[in-house]
């Protein structure tokens, strides 16, 4: 059980507060209400964007690494299609010098047109790095497009295309900012060894004169129910022939979610899985194999995929994929397979908790959810899933009707 307290401030911050006496540590997670999802088709990447120029120096401070350092602290920060999180942990007795920076980038961050182009040209060449010139690197570009037609998970957090980016104007920069980077729009979470009245008097001396900003109200577009099998074929220049195929799975916060998440782990997560087990070390048709899903807090998508072994069509990996998850819809999953499941979600929950960032991070996540007391239901929500709830939710799950297949094929090959 993870105990917090919640006080919001009149400009519409909302701050948790959870104790921790055990550690003379404190970690500032600042979560922001805006992701991928919220950018103009348009003006894709623009959160990403921010993860970099958050760091930029802000009216007060020229850098925000460096005081922090100073304090000794690190930080880090991540932007998803949901939400964006900046994160710090320091010594105690330097909290208020991670409130500072917190406070003086919310109230005015310096984007400026020499900061934006040293961000935009960071920002490029990660794009270049990690997508565009990567074997298989756009894979999930490919894979996004083909799931949402409506829905602004089509594009990924680095953005749709280069040139949204490159060609980004000051003046949307930042308008961008002032949308979404205000008090009403965020959350903070102190956790350590505090008390919740002086981080109640802190907060409101560092955050409770700025201004509250527009109340964000997302209204984005629903995507339709997929009416027929979508499938791409791709020839590119990867060593190995892949398959990808998604499904639409529910949201983060569907009553059948932690089914969902379950089925995932079943067929592919780690060597013990079903896929892994039975396609790449009996049969032999893989070199690897896996089943994720995005975890979104819109309907998201189940993904598996295969790199295949040379000689083994992508027909046939398609064909023996198809067979695995169609027994998973026709006949129970072994109570003790399930128990087994549910005990590794168990042991990585615990682990998790271990960290007090990772804790601080998850209450500020849970809160954008609807509730951070959302954090001490997830167990117990888990536990609550059936072996026949595994078969309802895996029929619902994998329809040839709800999939999106790509075929990537290697320009290589020789089989």
């Amino acid at each position: 059980m993870i105990k917090f307290k919640k006080y919001t401030l009149s400009n519409g911050l909302r701050l948790i507060v959870h104790q921790d006496m055990s550690t003379p540590m404190v970690a500032v997670d600042v979560a922001y209400d805006v992701g991928a999802r919220d950018e103009s088709p348009h003006q894709t990447g623009f959160a990403h964007l921010f993860e970099h120029l958050m760091f930029s120096g802000s009216l007060n401070a020229e850098s925000y690494d460096e005081p922090l350092q100073r304090a000794g602290g690190d930080n880090n920060a991540y932007t998803t299609n949901d939400l964006t999180s900046y994160h710090c942990q320091l010594p105690k007795v330097n909290l208020e010098t991670a409130l500072w920076l917190e406070s003086d980038r919310m109230m005015s961050l310096n984007i400026n047109e020499a900061s934006l182009q040293v961000q935009q040209k960071v920002v490029s060449e990660e794009f270049k790095e990690h997508y565009i010139n990567k074997p298989y690197g756009m894979v999930w570009h490919q894979l996004r497009r083909m799931a949402y037609k409506n829905h602004p998970y089509q594009w990924m957090t680095i953005g749709q295309d280069l040139s949204h980016i490159e060609q980004a104007k000051i003046e949307d920069v930042r308008a961008f900012f002032h949308k979404h980077y205000t008090p009403s729009n965020a959350i903070i979470t102190i956790a350590g060894n505090v008390e919740f009245d002086e981080m109640i008097h802190l907060t409101e001396k560092w955050f409770g004169d700025l201004a509250p900003g527009n109340k964000y109200v997302r209204s984005l577009p629903k995507e339709p129910v997929q009416a027929r099998p979508a499938f791409e074929r791709v020839v590119a220049d990867v060593p190995l022939d892949a398959i990808y195929k998604a499904w639409h799975v529910v949201s983060r916060l569907d009553p059948q979610f932690h089914a969902m998440d379950l089925i995932s782990d079943l067929l592919g997560n780690g060597q013990s899985s079903r896929l892994y087990e039975r396609l790449v070390k009996q049969k032999k048709l893989f070199s690897h194999i896996s089943c994720s899903h995005s975890g979104s807090f819109d309907p998201g998508l189940l993904t598996i995929e295969g790199k295949i072994v040379k000689g083994i069509s992508l027909e046939q990996a398609d064909e023996v994929i198809e067979r695995e998850v169609t027994i998973l819809t026709k006949s129970n999953v072994d109570f003790h397979e399930l128990e087994k499941v549910k005990n590794r979600v168990e042991s990585l929950l615990a682990f998790e908790d271990i960290s007090l960032l990772n804790r601080a991070n998850n209450l500020g996540i849970y809160e954008l959810l609807g509730d951070a007391s959302l954090i001490n239901e997830e167990m117990h929500n888990y536990e609550k899933v059936s072996v026949d709830d595994i078969r309802v939710q895996s029929n619902r799950i994998f329809q040839a009707n709800n999939c999106s297949t790509l075929y990537y094929q290697s320009s290589k090959k020789t089989n």
